[in-house]
This record gives C-alpha cells, sequence and structure tokens, in this order.
C-alpha cells in the first residue's frame, strides 16, 4: 500500500465508517487510496461506535458538518431513526451502510447490494432474468435480495435458518414480491434436499453470511455435490479471500468470485455519493494487491 502523499492540513474533510468491531475493516486503505489517486484533500477513519453510542455519534459528526460515513454492524438498522430520508433500496431491505450529509440533511441508503451485482456481472453480465440462490437473511443478504430484485433477476430463492431473522425475512420477501416483478421464495437452510434441488436449477449462488469467516475457515453451508459447472459461486465473506465455499466450487468447475470485490463496489458506489467521482477501481484494486 503506497503512503499518503495529500498531506493532513486545516481543510482536510473526514469520512468514518461507524460499527464494532470494526479495526480489521479494508475500507480505509481502499478510500485513502483513491482520494490520494485522485488528489482529493480528504481521509477515512474508523470509529468503534456500537448502538449504545450510536446517536451521540450521529448527532456529531451532523454537527462537524461532516459529508457522509459508512455503517456496518450493528448499526445498518439502528441508524434508520436518526435519517432524514432513505433511497428506495434502504426503503424495501430496512438497512443502511451509507449516509450522505447533505447542508444538516441526511439520507440513508445501501450500497452492499449494488456491490455485490456489480461484482457478479463481472463474471457473467448482467443479473436479468437469472435464477439465484441466496444463503442468510441478515442485513447485507436482505440488501442484496432487495437490489438484485430491483435490477431484474427473475426468481431469488432466499434460505436462511428459523432464528431470529426469520419472521423479518418473511416479511422482506413478500414486501419485495408486492414491490417488484421477481419472484421470491423463503426457505429453511436445514432442508438440505431442497437446498441442493434448489441450486440445481440456479444461475447464481450467493452465501450472505459469517460462514467461513476467519477463525471459522473450515465451515460451508453447502457440499461439493450440491453445485454444478454452470453455477456462478459468489462468497460475501472476504477474510479469507478463498473460502471454503469457494474451493468446492472451483473443485466442481464453477465460475467463482471473492467477497472483497463486492466490498469494493459497494465502496465505490459509496465514494461516487460522497464526492461526485467515480473512484479509481483498477488503481485500488492493484494497492490492495488484487
Amino acid at each position: 500500500m503506497a503512503e499518503r502523499r495529500i498531506p493532513i492540513t486545516g481543510h482536510t474533510e473526514l469520512i468514518t465508517l461507524l460499527a464494532t468491531p470494526i479495526r480489521h475493516s479494508m475500507s480505509p486503505a481502499m478510500h485513502n487510496a483513491a482520494f490520494d489517486k485522485l488528489g482529493m484533500d480528504k481521509v477515512y477513519v474508523l470509529f468503534e461506535v456500537g448502538q449504545e453510542g450510536l446517536e451521540d455519534a450521529v448527532k456529531g459528526l451532523k454537527a462537524m458538518g461532516v459529508r457522509g460515513y459508512n455503517l456496518s454492524m450493528p448499526n445498518k438498522t439502528a441508524i434508520i431513526p436518526y435519517l432524514d430520508h432513505l433511497s428506495p433500496v434502504s426503503q424495501l431491505c430496512d438497512a443502511v451502510n451509507t449516509v450522505i450529509n447533505d447542508n444538516g440533511v441526511l439520507t440513508g441508503t445501501s450500497t452492499d447490494g449494488e456491490g455485490w451485482v456489480r461484482a457478479v456481472e463481472d463474471k457473467i453480465g448482467s443479473i436479468k432474468d437469472k435464477k439465484i440462490v441466496l444463503l442468510g437473511a441478515g442485513g447485507a443478504a436482505i440488501a442484496i435480495l432487495a437490489q438484485a430484485a430491483i435490477d431484474g433477476a427473475k426468481e431469488i430463492a432466499v434460505f436462511n435458518k428459523k432464528d431470529a431473522f426469520w419472521n423479518r425475512a418473511k416479511e422482506k420477501v413478500e414486501l419485495i414480491n408486492e414491490k417488484t416483478d421477481c419472484h421470491v421464495t423463503l426457505h429453511d437452510i436445514d432442508d438440505k434436499k431442497d437446498l441442493r434441488e434448489t441450486i440445481r436449477h440456479s444461475d447464481i449462488l450467493t452465501n450472505a453470511t459469517s460462514v467461513g469467516m476467519k477463525p471459522h475457515e473450515d465451515s460451508c453451508l453447502v457440499e461439493e455435490d450440491d453445485l454444478h459447472e454452470h453455477l456462478l459461486v459468489m462468497d460475501c465473506v472476504y477474510n479469507p479471500k478463498e473460502t471454503l465455499l469457494l474451493k468446492r466450487a472451483k473443485n466442481k468447475g464453477c465460475q467463482v468470485q471473492s467477497g472483497v470485490y463486492m466490498m469494493i463496489y459497494q465502496g465505490a458506489a459509496s465514494f461516487k455519493l460522497w464526492t461526485g467521482e467515480d473512484m479509481p477501481v483498477e488503481y485500488v484494486k492493484e494497492q490492495l494487491g488484487l
């Protein structure tokens, strides 16, 4: 990673990320490389902020005139009561990962789904009319679900445990079916026969859970025999870059895509909203060693 060439000055603008835990994030490296490449007098930093301190943090950033910031867990839904407006995709998924401050008016949106779409389309082109299996129903998963439906996916089968997310997922599935032309269904991820059969008739499989993330690299929600060679397999987990799911998919002859590209593209979408400029994505990829 190259050293910063633009000095911190009295005019340097702050962009930040509010989450906990968050010290592992690649976002500072990504955004600061982009600011530096474009000669922007801005800096991106992290703050360990959870739900208890979130309201005060939002008030403080607003009082300081900070242009924008990102949210990650556990703040993606908790931020909503403190915002003035929500984008259409955030209204569908009930989650926010990006806030834009326009002279004190705070607008929240989610770029997670857009990041996923761009990462997938790098591999297969348009997702229009594709059949998708989505593992998980948390904040990132629902953002992917909403954006994929908006962008023209034909069918999306959401698989999740019957846990705390189940009823919320059911509500979101019903809402997305009502508001888009996509046909969305909700399934129990513990029904392995249903999962295997649904994957068999799908074009894209995405893991949007934390399964397979360090330090649980030996975990995976599907077996190699569940996959087929015409499938694109994407894992939203990016640490490790090659998860057990992606290893199994490679062994089966599938196309694969790492979650690190979703991370970059969702960051690029946020960058555009804050600055009005396109992130130099290829340069950022080089700086991250991709």
